[in-house]
């Protein structure tokens, strides 16, 4: 069931499932449809593990900028990752069409091409997936002790 904005689960459609769509020749991203409304008001975009990218609603950038503004100063690698996130990050705005231009700082970060799975390159992804799936089973005890449900 297609959960848009305003659906059971709350007033931002969430964002799940793959999308690929391509990044046009001026690398521009054109949002899948039902992701327009949350990033309408605009949308922060910066640089994510494993060389993919982060498109964050205001409102949730807002949010993790002040989880990631407790951290103690320090320490050295709460200093790097904040320093890393913000460095690359760069607000952005849609237009009518509900394109996205993605810097190309952020383009050969990720390491961008055309095709992409929204937002890795899409045989980053493809491959990251293929690598990852094997383990998804086995660590999740790991990531979640007293289990996801």
């Amino acid at each position: 069931m297609d959960q848009e904005a305003g659906g059971v689960l709350g007033s931002v459609a969430p964002f799940l499932g793959t999308h690929t769509p391509r990044l046009d020749e001026k690398g521009r991203l054109i949002l899948p449809a039902k992701f327009r409304a949350a990033f309408a008001p605009g949308l922060v975009m910066t640089r994510g593990q494993e060389r993919c990218l982060y498109l964050l609603p205001l409102d949730e950038f807002r949010r993790m900028h002040e989880r990631l503004s407790t951290a103690p100063i320090t320490n050295k690698q709460a200093r790097d990752y904040l320093r890393v996130f913000l460095s690359g990050a760069s607000d952005e705005q849609p237009d009518r069409q509900g394109r996205i231009s993605i810097p190309p700082m952020l383009r050969r970060y990720a390491r961008l091409e055309r095709g992409v799975a929204v937002i890795w390159d899409l045989a980053a992804w493809d491959a990251y997936l293929e690598e990852t799936e094997s383990g998804y089973a086995d660590t999740a005890e790991e990531v979640f002790p007293n289990g996801p449900f």
